[in-house]
């Protein structure tokens, strides 16, 4: 067996051709979808990221901010610059791209974020609403995760689905999408016993803890589902995943490819995300 591959690049790009034209009708009502994303430091990965999602709004036709900040920005003045944006009608999501320098307490920040306007999903009043199955934002990596299985008409419904890893990003969203989609669900971390125990059980695994090989071929059943979150580089400085993937490749039924597979997909659903708040604004249905 050899594994399809789930392209992100692909399904972003058609995911972003739906968002556009919803844009388009959007605007024709007077209604602009408006993204400001702030920058805090001179990170270089942060740096390509918001460069990234900058274009990626440009070129769906969204209003787009770039604030960007000395690393020796004070974290009042950082909450204030946030609140501004709140109240700017013009702005249907902010986005504080991580990690902030260490004097600003990073979780005060997103606090501080309007939840109307929580486009990355991080606002406990977001976590709280995934938890209990109401409207919200969801975090983009796993709701692109998602998105990726429906891409393949893939039921989750009673399937056993394995999580490895437990971040409030990826790892814990991650699980409670796929128990709203009726899987079983097991989260594995760093305090596992045997985490081949578990994943050769599962018919879908999401690795997302950002260490190279965690996931071997030994450790997969043969035809399962591997969704590659981790974005990490091998020895000779390449970009590869959490999951060994030529390996895995001749187990799984499918597999994400690192670069150009849930990668693309973040962005997507930040989009995605931007324009529903857009269209609630509109009083739209999303």
């Amino acid at each position: 067996m050899t594994a399809q591959l789930i392209d992100g690049i692909a399904l972003s790009k058609q995911l972003r051709e739906h968002v556009a034209a919803r844009t388009q009708a959007l605007r024709q009502r007077g209604v602009q979808p408006g993204l400001a994303v702030i920058l805090v430091g001179d990170n270089a990965a942060s740096q390509v990221y918001v460069r990234n999602k900058v274009k990626a709004c440009e070129e769906a036709g969204f209003h787009s901010v770039l604030e960007r900040y000395d690393a020796g920005l004070s974290q009042q003045a950082l909450l204030e610059h946030i609140e501004r944006l709140n109240r700017d009608d013009r702005i249907h999501g902010i986005l504080v791209q991580l990690p902030l320098p260490d004097h600003i307490d990073a979780q005060r920040v997103i606090e501080a974020i309007s939840p109307e306007k929580d486009v990355d999903g991080f606002h406990i009043a977001s976590a709280g609403a995934l938890m209990t199955g109401l409207p919200g934002f969801w975090p983009c990596t796993p709701y692109g995760c998602l998105k990726m299985l429906d891409s393949i008409g893939y039921d989750l419904k009673g399937k056993h689905a394995v999580v490895i890893g437990r971040s409030n990003i990826v790892g814990k969203p991650m699980a409670l999408m796929l128990l709203q989609r009726n899987a079983t669900v097991t989260v594995c971390h760093s305090g596992t016993h045997d985490l081949a125990h578990f994943t050769r059980q599962a018919d879908v695994i999401v690795a997302a803890v950002g260490k190279r090989n965690v996931l071997t071929a030994d450790m997969v059943k043969p035809g399962a589902v591997v969704l590659d979150v981790g974005m990490n580089r091998n020895d000779a400085g390449k970009l590869c995943g959490d999951v060994d993937f030529d390996g895995v490749r001749q187990v799984a039924s499918y597999l994400t490819p690192v670069p150009g597979g849930v990668g693309p997909m973040t962005i997507t659903m930040l989009l995605v995300n931007t324009l529903e708040s857009a269209e609630r604004v509109a009083k739209l249905p999303s």
